[in-house]
């Protein structure tokens, strides 16, 4: 007679990661954004010693732990300081970035569902699914085209989870995220090319999809 199932212990994430993962998605944030739109290259970006570095900044590209400000004028106002030797802004140069209030947002403007750039049938939900998955992925058919089980860990609980159907793809930056603050100017096919960079999916618990703007904001500020 077997014996009760092993109990997998929870999930904890210790403050020192919590600090790591917010850097690094703020660097995969800034890192997509700029991809899809050079203009989001020129983000001002406030080092751990509270230096403001705009892009003309000898310092910028060796700045990779920062807080990212849309302008000088915020950076310089939430306590920080430019290098030495750069005068501050003038009013007209302040701003480096603007966030959109110019139309609503709606999921269709990412492109309809989840995209099969290559035509292999696998859509980028199941790309994502198999590239995550710690197991080898098992498909509905023959054809390989739909992932029905796997093993993949939830980020935010720690959750195992092995039924493809009790998961979710959630955009590490939030498409609701990302158009409030300037993906509404870009074109469809960028915007489309977004929502399905493997870079930007994670598989979660489907319980965890409906917060994704929430958990997203807040990790990324």
């Amino acid at each position: 007679m077997s014996g009760p199932a092993p109990q997998i212990e929870p999930f904890r994430i210790s403050e020192e990661s919590k600090t790591l993962i917010n850097a690094l998605l703020k660097i995969v944030f800034l890192a997509l954004l700029t991809a899809a739109n050079p203009a989001f290259a020129s983000v001002v970006k406030m080092s751990n010693s509270g230096i403001c570095h705009p892009p003309q900044s000898s310092w910028y590209d060796r700045t990779k732990t920062f807080q990212p400000f849309d302008s000088v004028e915020a950076c310089l106002d939430s306590g920080g300081r430019l290098p030495k030797g750069m005068a501050r802004p003038s009013v007209s140069d302040r701003r480096v970035i603007k966030s959109s209030d110019s139309g609503s947002y709606s999921r269709s403007a990412f492109g309809h569902g989840w995209d099969d750039s290559d035509g292999d049938c696998q859509d980028s939900r199941a790309e994502a699914l198999i590239q995550m998955s710690s197991t080898p992925v098992r498909f509905a058919t023959d054809r390989r085209c739909r992932v029905v089980t796997g093993r993949w860990i939830s980020p935010f609980s720690g959750n195992v989870i092995q039924n493809a159907s009790e998961a979710d793809i959630d955009h590490v930056v939030p498409l609701k995220w990302a158009w409030d603050r300037g993906a509404n100017h870009w074109s469809d096919v960028n915007r489309e090319r977004f929502a399905n960079d493997p870079v930007n999916l994670l598989p979660v618990e489907a319980s965890f999809s409906k917060d994704q703007h929430r958990i997203g904001k807040a990790l990324l500020l």
